[in-house]
């Protein structure tokens, strides 16, 4: 039994960058039908973006935004150039967002993330994500089926019907929530009900704590964390190395500094932004609100694209301070203006009953001249005064962070 979905998965490096972005250009093509993209890329020569610093010139999309966007030109936004009909399903998702499902197999790119996870062809899963409007059920239901699995659609809840269904097909394989497989779990032993025969599992859209882990595991299932979207379907997986994620294979992800779309010193964390190369429904520059880092090398389960440390906060740190709202975008700024700085972190604390800014940054170089250049630029970039402190070089954590709130 092979130990990977196929070729793809182990690719000299190099080779896949290569294709990738050779393909970049006709996807680009392809998304200018669309009204929006075509006028976000407008005086773009697309045939010219062939190289990761070129589409790091390209505008992102902020995940936020498409509420917004969407209610101001149903129902997509004008980012997708097919009529309704040519679609499978049609979706919505929290904000509200409208997402369609493209016609073609494993339209959400999961089949590969199960394998990984040990699910094989003839197995049957049990999935329990919710199939009531939203992708997440259809993601997991889809990619299961393209690997040659039978999907049980038993959506949450309703534990007692559950038991029936597990007890009659005996699923080998559950994908859902975390949270609801111990929820299934701990309500079979209190009803002494046989839920023995799952051995894998393929977990997401919650947090899968350590202990929970050892929990899990110590039930005798092998449980393997995915991590995705319903724009994007699975961007990232376990594998058995259990070293971070594998980013899948069709997507370009980049890691950027929060606040910018310029990409971050490879292994510091950063805001996640994925361009997808699916002609019916391309994402260029999707920027997901979700911080991660990269990992060096190779995984050694042999999957050689790019891997990630898994979800690592939210990199949409904007907050309040004295009723004036202070962005990432605006110590971004600040650093553009003094571009001999390293990490910059703006702390926001009380004093009495008042806020106060303080902006640490890091320097090789500390003296009062360069601390008095950057309260005036704090204050003009923020329209609020603060403190400075300036700190070493590499002594402020990477972890993402610009703004931290510690009231």
């Amino acid at each position: 039994m092979t130990d990977h979905y196929d070729a793809l998965e182990t690719r000299e490096p190099a080779k896949r960058e290569a294709e990738l972005l050779s393909r970049l250009p006709d996807v680009l093509r392809k998304a200018l039908a669309a009204p929006a993209y075509a006028e976000r890329l407008k005086g773009i020569d697309v045939a010219t973006v062939t190289s990761r610093a070129a589409l790091a010139r390209l505008p992102m999309l902020r995940k936020s935004e498409l509420p917004a966007l969407h209610k101001a030109a149903p129902p997509f936004g004008g980012f997708v150039a097919g009529p309704l009909g040519s679609f499978g399903r049609l979706f919505t998702s929290p904000g509200p967002i409208f997402e369609p499902e493209p016609v073609h197999a494993d339209p959400w790119r999961g089949a590969r993330a199960l394998f990984a996870a040990g699910f094989r062809p003839g197995d049957v899963v049990l999935n329990t994500f919710s199939y009531h409007l939203t992708p997440g059920g259809f993601i997991f239901d889809a990619s299961a089926r393209a690997l040659g699995c039978a999907v049980i659609p038993a959506g949450p809840g309703n534990t007692e019907q559950q038991f029936e269904l597990i007890e009659a097909y005996r699923p080998v394989g559950y994908s859902g929530t975390p949270d609801f497989l111990k929820i299934l779990l701990d309500a079979a032993a209190s009803a002494g009900r046989d839920v023995s025969s799952i051995k894998r599992a393929v977990v997401s859209g919650a947090a899968f704590p350590k202990s929970l882990q050892d929990e899990v595991k110590s039930r005798g299932i092998d449980a393997y964390q995915a991590f995705g979207t319903a724009d994007l379907g699975l961007i990232a997986f376990e594998t058995h190395a259990r070293e971070g994620m594998v980013v899948n294979e069709d997507l370009i992800m980049e890691i950027v500094r929060p606040g910018t779309g310029d990409p971050v010193t490879p292994g510091d964390v950063g805001e996640i932004v994925v361009t997808s190369l699916d002609p019916q429904h391309p994402w260029i520059r999707l920027a997901l609100g979700d911080l991660t880092a990269a990992l060096p090398g190779a995984s050694p389960c042999g999957r050689t694209n790019m891997r990630i440390k898994g979800w690592m906060g939210r990199a949409d740190q904007t907050t309040k301070v004295k009723g004036m709202f202070v962005r990432p975008e605006q110590i971004a700024e600040i650093s553009t203006r003094h571009p001999e700085l390293g990490r910059l972190r703006l702390v926001v604390t009380r004093s009495g009953e008042s806020d106060l800014m303080t902006l640490k940054a890091e320097t090789a170089s500390p003296g009062e001249p360069l601390q008095s250049e950057l309260a005036a630029t704090l204050r003009a970039v923020t329209k609020l005064g603060g403190n400075v402190e300036l700190v070493a070089a590499g002594s402020l954590p990477n972890d993402g962070k610009v703004i931290a709130d510690e009231r």
